[in-house]
């Protein structure tokens, strides 16, 4: 098996991965590394040697002897390697910009700011208690959603591009995932709500949540 897949069970960027693996049917190696287990896994010598920003996911290709980091780097490594079954990225340049414009509002300027890291910071700097820094996340994941809500509105169909998959949808189930996580009102966001229960009724999706990994509590 060529393809390693180094990853945390509830990381929504890892969780992307996954996704994308799935609906291309690719077989890998799945390598947990926890995030909180002994002062954070990542920051150990042998996955610093793998990633020495010590974050999640990283990719392994020894077909290729490559080692990706980044998301959406992988999934577009991925897209271009293995194009079939399931193209995540549109053949023409326009709809390919647009797709990858509403991944990065996801992957760029939503999931950061709620990551683990910037939560601990404000929790251990900050003076934040763990319900106040939930706040924070709930209040940006909101934010953010809200506008994607609004973009979906003259672009979406069965998911967010239409009646295909897209990379726009890979990032959006993981951060829907999260919002549900720091109990953002969905009731507020329809038509996410709506592409969301879509694509959990695929198996690519159902077999890349969370709680079906085997480093789930």
């Amino acid at each position: 098996m060529s393809l390693k897949l180094y990853g945390y069970w509830r990381s929504s960027a890892t969780y992307r991965v996954r996704i994308a693996l799935n609906l291309k049917g690719l077989e890998y190696e799945y390598v947990p590394v926890h995030l909180v287990k002994e002062g954070g896994q990542q920051h150990q010598q042998g996955y610093d040697r793998l990633n020495p920003a010590h974050l999640v996911p990283t990719l392994v290709d020894d077909d290729e002897d490559i080692i990706l980091n980044q998301s959406l780097s992988i999934i577009e490594y991925l897209d271009e390697r293995y194009r079939e079954p399931c193209p995540l990225l549109p053949a023409h340049a326009v709809e390919r910009a647009r797709v990858r414009a509403l991944a990065q509002d996801i992957a760029c300027d939503i999931q950061p700011l709620a990551n683990l890291r910037v939560l601990n910071k404000l929790q251990d700097d900050g003076g934040l208690s763990s319900e106040q820094s939930a706040d924070w996340a709930r209040q940006w994941i909101t934010r953010g959603l809200t506008a994607i809500e609004r973009r979906l509105q003259t672009q979406a169909g069965r998911y967010c591009f239409d009646f295909d998959v897209t990379l726009a949808d890979v990032c959006l189930i993981p951060q829907v995932f999260n919002g549900k996580r720091f109990a953002v009102d969905m009731s507020q966001l329809p038509l996410i709500s709506k592409i969301y229960d879509q694509c959990l009724s695929l198996e690519a999706f159902q077999k890349a949540q969370p709680e079906n990994q085997p480093d789930a509590p």
